[in-house]
């Protein structure tokens, strides 16, 4: 038994030759069966990584790479060898030269081909071989060369390709076949969630990862990718270790709020870190690195100003400091150490490049003098390390193996890599992925403060905030949150993603949990009278869920008095039988309107019962509270649009232009007397009216205050 793996993913024009030869093999003989497996990757797992087959024939050793494949294959089932086998070699080989996407490549293999079919059907002798198979997959995987193909510019290689497709249909449809199971693959995997299997270098000795936030601001829902991502490789695909660092190295932007809450909200999407450490805990060690980069050279202080430093940068200009002597630059240091009047004004500087196209790589500055107290060791320091400097360097003493960084540090990764090459320390692997962007949404910690400061928003849990607690206190479940982001895998292509796709995930979790209660708008509401009630008013227990028993009962009260939505009322007519939900169907017997002809309003409803009337057969279903047999419970229900209305700020564009100018709509309703016994947090649906969070329960007469959660139907 044979089974043919195939990268799909890879180069079609070197994938495609053998899957046919081994789909020949099976529309020959059925009995000598080759199963064909498609994995939707660009490589199988060899030391070729350019291999986009692999050949397993029994208990022999895996065949990788076309050529190999295809010769196993002819090796092991000997009728695939015809007449004219040195021929039949020769255009094998010449099948590979069809792989390339430039078609100043292509053009003479072409001509060949076109030239050598002038008076043939088949490339080698009178039937089909496997010469024909190569051939022509080579140049059926090959976009350029089949779309030149299928324009006719060589007459005999487009009669030739049409020939063999059409008297051998099953060729075209091993093609079809394969982009239908990797489509199959692909939906399901979608339902599953996305893969992580992207298969980490060096995993042998364990794996250890790290989540390095600063502790200058709340988590929001990008670093909640970082911190799920490092968890996931740590403790579910390898079983090692994930180490929480704070990078406490900016004593002008950190607090210990910042940092206390961080640890809530990893806690709060079940992320455990074995260990926790600062970077403060190292300021020795890095002190000392300092003084060893300076020593070896690789390393100067500079006075230059900001503007000054940025614009040689820019123009690969070297600083005038550059070539200063090792005994000036570490008498400087020593002034940045003790923070003196002089030594504020210096930093220290790696000594890289001057001109690298790489512009990271343009001496960055790895240390600089801050006076300011700092949150943790106090006075003790003057002299803080910059990320780019101690990063590499503690990640190294601490024993990380992969280093998971968002793509923006792409250009930072060679400067990483210097760092440990100039210190010689052990080395780190790195692992780019993408950050997560959301439309008309802002993840610079930077701008986000900016709001805070100024009072766009009310502080950093504010529910139009992207933070993990702006989004928890807008109604988004932690299992919710944590599914949508394993969903995105860890691509490293960088897209604008819908917030509608991410609360539609957050429906599935509260739509089979969410007490059903009802709510009428007190704008304008209607008080209807019902003929046919019973004289007294009553209640009925009622299951909270229709679907969910376990949730519980409320009480429901009926009487000859009810409310309903004016705009519900504005929508019936004279003698329209509706359905009152949770109660039944009722006639509309009179419709009372203003004798304003500018108000629409409708200002008196008479009802009558008509409860053995079909309820399916109803155009509209209505809510509606008894004004008797309960105490209505007065309630704020509020909804959110989006702070900006732009779906991308640019680096250089002003965000008060952009700013929206109402993001807050509230609406005063009554509520069903059980919604008095709800609690902050609680998750319930108004029936029609949608999913809310307790934001402030019912107490002491003052008004229940529900946030509105999205479902993805909505824009806000």
């Amino acid at each position: 038994m044979a089974t043919l793996n195939c990268a799909v993913m890879a180069n079609q024009s070197i994938l495609i030759p053998p899957l046919l030869i081994a789909s020949f093999v099976n529309e020959s003989d059925p009995k000598a069966a080759v199963s064909l497996n498609f994995e939707d990757v660009e490589s199988l797992k060899t030391s070729d990584k350019n291999a986009a087959t692999e050949l397993i024939l029994g208990n022999d050793p895996p065949i990788y790479g076309e050529s190999a494949v295809i010769k196993k294959l002819m090796e092991a089932y000997p009728f695939l060898r015809g007449k004219y086998d040195a021929i039949e070699d020769e255009w094998l080989t010449r099948a590979q030269h069809f792989s390339s996407l430039d078609f100043k490549r292509l053009e003479s293999p072409l001509a060949e081909l076109d030239s050598h079919l002038t008076l043939r059907s088949y490339v080698v002798g009178y039937s089909l071989t496997v010469a024909d198979l190569a051939v022509w997959g080579a140049l059926r995987g090959n976009r350029v060369a089949f779309a030149y193909i299928k324009k006719d510019h060589m007459a005999n290689v487009s009669r030739w390709f049409r020939y063999v497709e059409e008297t051998n249909p099953w060729m075209a449809g091993t093609i079809d076949s394969m982009n239908a199971q990797v489509r199959e693959k692909k939906t399901a995997k979608s339902k599953e969630g996305a893969s992580y299997d992207i298969a980490l270098p060096d995993t042998e000795k364990g794996v250890v990862t790290r989540f390095p936030p600063e502790p200058s601001g709340y988590l929001h829902i990008g670093h909640a990718k970082a911190a799920m991502l490092n968890d996931y490789f740590a403790h579910e695909k390898y079983h090692g270790t994930l180490l929480l660092r704070f990078d406490d190295t900016n004593p002008s932007k950190e607090k210990e709020e910042f940092q206390d809450a961080i640890v809530e909200d990893l806690a709060l999407m079940g992320i455990k870190p074995d260990k926790t450490s600062y970077t403060s805990d190292y300021f020795e060690e890095l002190y000392q690195y300092c003084l060893q980069i300076i020593t070896s050279g690789k390393a100067y202080a500079d006075d230059t100003d900001q503007m000054t430093m940025r614009s040689e940068r820019m123009d690969g200009i070297a600083s005038k400091r550059r070539d200063n002597t090792i005994e000036e630059n570490l008498a400087r240091f020593n002034e940045m150490k003790i923070g003196s009047e002089e030594g504020v004004n210096w930093c220290i500087r790696a000594k890289m490049s001057v001109d690298n196209p790489n512009k990271a790589m343009r001496d960055p500055v790895i240390y600089r003098c801050n006076p300011l107290s700092h949150h943790r060791t106090g006075s003790k320091w003057k002299i803080y390390p910059t990320y780019d400097f101690c990063c590499p360097i503690v990640d190294s003493m601490e024993g990380v193996t992969h280093a998971l960084r968002t793509i923006e540090y792409r250009d930072r990764n060679p400067q990483y890599e210097w760092m440990l090459e100039a210190l010689n320390l052990r080395k780190v692997h790195i692992w780019d992925f993408a950050r997560m962007n959301f439309i008309k949404t802002l993840l610079s910690k930077r701008k986000l403060t900016k709001f805070v400061d100024q009072g766009v928003v009310w502080g950093w849990d504010d529910p139009r905030f992207p933070t993990v607690r702006g989004i928890r206190r807008r109604g988004m479940t932690i299992g919710a949150l944590r599914e949508f982001i394993l969903k995105q895998g860890p691509s490293r292509n960088i897209v604008n993603l819908d917030w509608t796709i991410f609360w539609a995930t957050n429906k599935k979790f509260i739509d089979p949990i969410a007490p059903r209660h009802t709510a009428v708008v007190k704008d304008n509401a209607i008080i209807a009278s019902v003929r046919g009630a019973r004289a007294a008013p009553y209640t009925e227990d009622k299951p909270k869920h229709g679907k969910n028993p376990d949730l519980g009962t409320k009480k429901v009260a009926y009487s000859g008095s009810i409310l309903i939505d004016q705009e519900d009322a504005k929508t019936f007519k004279e003698d329209e039988e509706i359905t009152l939900m949770n109660w039944g169907n009722a006639i509309v017997r009179k419709i009372s309107g203003s004798l304003n002809p500018l108000n629409s309003n409708v200002t008196g409803l008479e009802l009558e019962l008509h409860l053995q009337g079909d309820v399916k057969k109803t155009e509209k279903k209505v809510t509606w509270l008894s004004t008797e047999g309960q105490i209505l419970v007065p309630v704020e229900l509020v909804d959110f649009d989006y702070l900006i209305t732009k779906d991308k700020i640019e680096e250089d564009d002003n965000i008060e232009e952009f700013l929206n100018p109402k993001t807050e709509f509230r609406t005063e309703a009554l509520a069903d007397c059980n919604v008095a016994e709800l609690k902050e947090d609680d998750i319930i649906q108004f029936e029609r009216k949608g999913y809310f969070r307790v934001d402030k329960a019912f107490r002491h007469g003052k008004p229940a205050v529900l946030f509105n959660i999205p479902t993805g139907k909505t824009n806000k």
